[in-house]
């Protein structure tokens, strides 16, 4: 089972449809696959249609009175399942806070699935805190997509300082780009910089477009709407990409 968290310090930057569209393609090619939703938003739950709501809250998850499994949704995609976000997610740092090695508590809860699921994606709400570094520690690739503006630079430079400072060697940064506006020459010259600055970066590019933000209306992911369009081949490219770091 490989973990893979969508994060970014920033918000805004297309994280859950990333994350919505990468796990349904992954599920559509066979893997079993879960989201866990962790934003106390609920994006990812509302997109797949389920309520964000579980059973004891966050509380009694982080504390083992309750096992992943058993607060786990089906979607209505094949090898594809959710953990619901709660609101009480909000709490999380708090409640990370007052255990022993806060830091290793979703790794922890994460381990019995293993035998379940091919690719866990964990939907990451936009923060650095004590969550960030449990996420961290539980992941085994960080995919982090960058906005080419300047505050998203400052943004992956931060979280570069973050995790050698924090010595995550086992912890793969993947950067890459999306809604991306290739008509704007500020949008060029930024990805041109950054794959020449960044080789972590992945090459393909997720644009900004209408079809994709039709996902709120929809509530589904891109390919369970549109079969073809530049948008839903940018995020199966995007994934066989993803696919030969992990298999490298």
């Amino acid at each position: 089972m490989k973990v893979l968290a969508l994060y970014s310090i920033k918000g805004g930057v297309g994280k859950t449809s990333s994350t919505v569209n990468l796990a349904y393609i992954a599920a559509r090619n066979g893997y079993r696959t879960l989201v866990w939703d962790l934003d106390p938003q609920g994006a990812s739950s509302y997109y797949f249609r389920i309520k964000p709501k579980i059973k004891g809250g966050c509380q009694d998850l982080v504390a083992g009175k309750r096992d992943l499994d058993g607060l786990i949704k089906g979607t209505d995609f094949e090898n594809l399942d959710l953990l619901p976000s709660d609101f009480s997610f909000r709490n999380l740092d708090l409640i990370l806070d007052d255990r022993k090695k806060p830091t290793a508590q979703l790794k922890k809860r994460l381990k019995p699935l293993a035998e379940s699921y091919d690719f866990v994606f964990l939907d990451c709400p936009p923060t650095i805190s004590l969550l960030s570094e449990a996420v961290f520690a539980a992941s085994d690739i960080l995919l982090s997509p960058i906005i080419p503006t300047t505050l998203s630079l400052r943004t992956l430079d931060q979280l570069k300082e973050f995790i050698a400072d924090k010595e995550l060697k086992n912890l793969e940064l993947i950067p890459f780009f999306t809604m991306v506006d290739r008509r704007k020459k500020m949008h060029r010259d930024i990805m041109t910089e950054l794959l020449n600055s960044h080789p972590e970066m992945l090459n393909t590019v997720i644009p900004h477009a209408s079809d994709i933000e039709r996902m709120g209306l929809e509530r589904m992911p891109l390919g369970a709407y549109i079969k073809k369009s530049p948008s839903s081949a940018a995020y199966n490219e995007l994934w066989r990409e993803i696919l030969t770091h992990i298999d490298s």
